[in-house]
């Protein structure tokens, strides 16, 4: 049973910082690939970075290059996303998704298992 959960969500100011994890339960090994999504209120779902397990592989959407990195914790289950200088328009809810296998991209139909997401907010 694969379990995915986001937490560190919040709000905060512009130009200001947060960090996101997705603590995974259920993979066995690092073959797998995780990666961030988000969805700001009445659009469409966006990949924001992706992360292949096994060699620390990144990808990362062009509106977040720069400010954002991805890693992995210590014991190969969870992922990080730091998020820095945050613009207003990072606003959204920010899911993490996973799947077996290289997937290094940003397409959210790739993914078959989600987390519940967790909010970021951004204010001026």
């Amino acid at each position: 049973q694969v379990n995915l959960v986001e937490s560190g969500g919040g709000s905060v100011q512009a130009g200001g910082s947060l960090r996101l994890r997705c603590a995974a339960s259920g993979y066995a090994g690092s073959q797998y690939s995780m990666a961030w999504f988000r969805q700001p209120p009445g659009k469409e779902r966006e990949g924001v970075a992706a992360y292949y397990m096994e060699t620390g592989t990144e990808k990362y959407a062009d509106s977040v290059m720069g400010r954002f990195t991805i890693s992995q914790g210590d014991a190969n289950d969870a992922v990080y996303l730091q998020m820095n200088s945050l613009k207003i328009e990072d606003t959204a809810m920010y899911y993490c998704a996973a799947r077996v296998g290289y997937w290094l991209t940003l397409s959210p139909n790739t993914y078959y298992d989600w987390g519940q997401g967790i909010q970021v907010t951004v204010s001026s």
